[in-house]
């Protein structure tokens, strides 16, 4: 099986993965807020298809033969990080749905998350577009001429791809209409947070004039903040 056939296996698993918790948990199919979540999921990963295939086709073979050179550290965290956010926050929203704990959310609200979601998304992509080293794991990716992007979003803040997922994943407790949804949520962005910290360190020390441009783009995550 060619990489591109893996990659698009492995998103529509995932997204039938989710899909299935979300319903279990829930009790039943007719869940609107659970369907414009995955509409919206299923939406960002077609446009991330439509930004790989014609400009970035290498990306795909090195996102699906990457995990090889991950180092301890960036598994552990990624790992977690994915499972709080697409695996334990789609169980407790589902669980919150069916039980009840949390009181009825006004329609603004759910439309907030869906904001913040496309929000997010855009950002991310938008980086995605911009980075043509935009991997899963943290590398120098030597044999791809890897170097320094400061183009697109990288303009702004040094890691605008986590910026946009962060901004995602707080959207899904507000789409879903579950506050206790929150805490794996939040807890994974502490997760992806620490890796931004860990990979800017490794970009310092490995990638050749990524310490120039982190002079010149002070940031890393919000600017004027972090």
């Amino acid at each position: 099986m060619s990489p591109v056939a893996r990659r698009t296996w492995h998103v529509i698993g995932s997204l039938v993965i989710t899909a299935a918790i979300l319903f279990a948990a829930a009790g039943r199919l007719a869940w609107t807020w659970a369907w414009i979540y995955l509409a919206l999921s299923v939406a960002t990963s077609l446009a991330g298809a439509a930004i790989l295939l014609p400009h970035h086709r290498d990306l795909i073979v090195e996102r699906e033969t990457a995990l090889v050179h991950a180092r301890r550290w960036d598994k552990g965290l990624a790992s977690a990080a994915t499972v709080l956010a697409s695996r334990i926050g789609p169980l407790i929203a589902g669980l919150d749905a069916r039980l009840h704990w949390t009181a009825q959310f006004a329609a603004d609200a759910h439309l907030a998350g869906v904001g913040a979601f496309a929000a997010g998304s855009a950002v991310y992509l938008w980086a995605m577009a911009s980075n043509p080293f935009f991997s899963t794991v943290v590398r120098i990716q030597t044999e791809r001429g890897h170097h320094v992007v400061d183009t697109g979003p990288y303009r702004a803040v040094r890691h605008p791809g986590y910026l946009g997922w962060i901004f995602a994943e707080l959207a899904l407790p507000l789409i879903l209409g579950s506050v206790w949804a929150l805490v794996p949520a939040v807890l994974g962005c502490v997760l992806w947070i620490a890796r931004t910290a860990l990979e800017d360190l490794t970009l310092r020390r490995e990638l050749e004039g990524y310490v120039r441009y982190a002079r010149r783009v002070r940031y890393r995550l919000v600017p004027g903040l972090w």
